[in-house]
């Protein structure tokens, strides 16, 4: 396991193999204090608590480049990204750390792949911080066959497109500002320079285009439900103003529906613990932490 850096605030460099795939990851804290596995958003990487990290207390923190993120390796094979895989990848790192029991900080898609885990294995759960992200969207069973052939369309779509190449990181970190959440500069630039690749002729980006394809499966109302209920550890959900309950209405009364979930809404945007929010996420996420014992 390499690591580098020694300052308190700078995360340390990890890579591993686990899952024949090859993991990069960013660590701050020490083996001696609680652990907590951080997983990003999509299309982010584990840059995405770059500001964040640091502020939290008393924890030893592993932020995951997610398979096809970031440095991380891709998949092997034709198929398209699923939040099963992610899952299973998980356990499988926390065993290579040697943690049996760990809590998990989510944000967006990282929040999700976060519930379904501790729904899975509730035992190895301890706690859930999470940011902007609770449940993947819900679909009717009827409309499984469907979902399938988007997939297998757009995966044939993607092999046929050209991955877009930057003239120079400039250019990158201004097309990551304008993202489907736009980003203020300083957390666009750490989110590019750990997610671009140089190239002959510029700087493409790292993510595997596949992450682009829509999902081979979506599960149910009632079998989203059941992951959920399965968790035993508490939860903390910290969501944005101006972030998903903005962008789904009816996002905070499906959120209502599980009672054992703690949640406030906050101002700011969608990665708003990137931005100038993040204190006040620092400071909650602290509070939270601090009640998690092992």
């Amino acid at each position: 396991m390499q690591q580098v850096l020694d300052d308190s605030r700078s995360p340390r460099e990890l890579r591993f193999t686990v899952n024949d795939l090859e993991f990069s990851a960013q660590e701050w804290g020490d083996s001696g204090q609680l652990p907590v596995l951080a997983l990003h958003g999509w299309l982010d990487n584990s840059a995405s608590f770059f500001k964040l990290a640091p502020q939290l207390q008393n924890l030893h923190i592993v932020a995951l480049d997610l398979a096809g993120h970031g440095q991380s390796s891709h998949r092997l094979g034709q198929t398209a990204y699923t939040p099963w895989d992610d899952v299973n990848d998980i356990f499988a790192v926390a065993d290579y750390l040697g943690w049996q029991r760990f809590a998990l900080l989510g944000h967006s898609r990282g929040a999700i792949i976060s519930t379904l885990a501790a729904g899975t294995f509730p035992e190895r759960c301890i706690g859930l911080g999470l940011i902007e992200g609770i449940l993947p969207e819900p679909a009717s069973p009827q409309d499984a066959p469907a979902q399938l052939a988007s997939a297998i369309t757009g995966l044939r779509a993607q092999q046929q497109k050209t991955q877009s190449v930057y003239t120079n990181l400039d250019v990158a970190i201004k097309a990551r500002e304008r993202g489907m959440f736009p980003l203020g500069s300083e957390a666009a630039t750490a989110l590019t320079m750990r997610g671009v690749v140089e190239r002959d002729v510029g700087f493409s980006w790292s993510t595997d285009p596949r992450l682009m394809v829509p999902s081979v499966f979506k599960m149910s109302r009632e079998q989203l439900a059941a992951f959920l209920n399965r968790v035993e550890a508490p939860i903390k959900l910290l969501l944005a103003d101006n972030g998903l309950p903005k962008l789904y209405a009816n996002y905070l009364e499906e959120v209502n529906k599980f009672s054992q979930v703690d949640y406030e809404v906050l101002g700011g945007g969608h990665h708003l613990h990137m931005e100038q929010e993040s204190e006040l996420i620092a400071k909650k996420l602290n509070t939270f932490f601090a009640r998690l014992s092992l």
